[in-house]
């Protein structure tokens, strides 16, 4: 590997208080306790520690930077009301303010960097309205839940984060890209997606802004740092009952390419990932269904396109080890497709050897299999290989979550060059925590622009955007 990474690494994040703006060592933490009387308030350090954190542990990086952010106090709010109170004191003492749900976030979304005050939003689950192709919930509603109340109209949600158990609607919208149901649905910025939001502003005074359609891209993927999410109301799509099958082939590159002759509007699949046969030994419970000499794809199929994927599985020298419904396969002791495809590849690595980390890749499209190839011949073993295929843009789309031998920042970062350099690829990097650094790559100004409307002082999430700067401020 070249020993110049030429990718830029970006400084440190700066968790001191000095990053912000206003002055904190003088505040009255007491006093701001009385102003957020009749809320539940948790003072104690163990609890302040416990919801100042995500899952940015899965970066080495991040777990040094961001372990000693701790909020000065958390505020758990269960209405409307409660969240206008917080934001008012925010605004009116010019207190950091950050969000939290089920803090699955990677990248320290919902860390403090600045302290001050985390409000946790998950006691506001309530689903609250379903019709015809929709369903609207409010922010701290599990996604999990939210499906289970859509199921019993015959409906679904078209996507959702392999963290569904425990992830919220409002963090999968503020953090977001895609999911499970992307290959079959898009990324949830596509058209259709995302219907309605309605949005407090942290101000003196808060006011609620609603946005509809595309006017919702301006809080999607911004990491809370522009108003406070209340609720969300999202499309549905009919209910299937999806075959959650793995196919196994002799090659990663069969698996590569039987992927890429599956992503065809002629198969309906709500989820395909190819994971390479090193990765076997971390999936415990799957046993032959995952040997160490099968290099699997992993598939939510429809039941209609069953004849068609099996053909296509055994023309590109597949077979198939385990096909059922997730009833079946959780009866079974088995996990359903989507705990062995996106970042639960990570998860199920992490859980038995901490020493791995992770990159993210988004491919040239059409994605080339020979780029995975040179990858896997170039990277060894400190690479292992896993592709997560989907549509953006109405077309279907190739992404990598890699995992990755951690050997130091010096090491990661000649691996990302690396990689950047071959095949039109680039690195989502996941080991920093502001939107831009981590794959944006360029200031959002519409999304600057709503900041300035809805937290026209800087409070919300500081120092997770660099398109904000201080001067931007409006006095409070």
């Amino acid at each position: 590997m070249s020993a110049e990474p030429t990718i830029a690494r970006p400084l440190p994040a700066q968790v001191g208080r000095e990053a912000f703006p206003y002055d904190l060592d003088s505040v009255d933490w007491n006093a701001v306790q009385a102003d957020l009387r009749g809320l539940n308030v948790l003072t104690r350090p163990a609890q302040r520690k416990q919801h100042s954190k995500d899952f940015f542990w899965y970066s080495p990086i991040l777990s040094a930077e961001l372990s000693d952010c701790v909020a000065d106090l958390v505020v758990k709010v269960s209405t409307e009301d409660d969240v206008r109170q917080v934001c008012a004191v925010a605004a009116r003492r010019k207190l950091p303010l950050t969000i939290r749900a089920g803090g699955t976030g990677n990248y320290g979304q919902c860390v403090p960097l600045q302290g001050g005050l985390v409000m946790e939003v998950g006691g506001m689950a309530r689903v609250l309205d379903i019709q015809p192709g929709r369903i609207r919930a409010q922010a701290g509603a599990r996604m999990y839940d939210i499906e289970m109340a859509a199921r019993e109209t015959g409906q679904a949600l078209r996507m959702w984060p392999s963290t569904w158990h425990v992830a919220t609607i409002g963090g999968f919208i503020s953090g977001g890209f895609g999911g499970i149901g992307s290959m079959r649905h898009g990324i949830l910025r596509d058209p259709g997606n995302l219907l309605r939001a309605r949005v407090m502003t942290v101000e003196r005074e808060p006011r609620v802004i609603e946005l509809v359609g595309d006017e919702i891209q301006q809080v999607q993927h911004a990491f809370g740092t522009n108003g406070v999410i209340l609720d969300v109301e999202v499309a549905l799509s009919p209910a299937v009952e999806w075959v959650h099958g793995t196919a196994l082939f002799p090659s990663y590159r069969k698996a590569l390419d039987f992927a890429c002759a599956a992503s065809t509007p002629a198969l309906d699949l709500f989820l395909l990932s190819t994971v390479e046969a090193r990765f076997s030994p971390f999936y415990t419970s799957m046993g032959d269904r995952f040997p160490p000499d099968g290099h699997a794809a992993f598939t939510m199929v429809a039941p209609a396109s069953m004849p068609k994927f099996e053909s296509l599985v055994a023309a590109h020298g597949g077979r198939i080890s385990m096909a059922g419904t997730e009833a079946e396969l959780l009866a079974a002791g088995l996990p359903p497709a989507y705990e062995c495809a996106y970042n639960h590849t990570t998860l199920q690595a992490l859980k038995l050897d901490r020493s791995w980390t992770y990159l993210q890749v988004a491919y040239a499209q059409p994605f080339d299999p020979a780029v995975v190839q040179r990858h896997l011949e170039i990277f060894g073993d400190d690479v292992l290989q896993h592709q997560d295929h989907a549509r953006a843009g109405g077309e279907f789309g190739t992404f990598g979550i890699l995992l990755v031998r951690w050997k130091g920042i010096d090491h990661q970062y000649e691996l990302m060059r690396e990689i950047e350099s071959q095949g039109g690829c680039q690195i989502f990097n996941p080991h920093v925590v502001t939107i831009e650094d981590g794959g944006m790559k360029t200031i959002d100004n519409r999304q600057i622009a709503f900041k300035q409307q809805s937290d026209p002082m800087g409070l919300m999430n500081p120092g997770k955007t660099r398109g904000w700067r201080h001067d931007m401020a409006r006095p409070g």
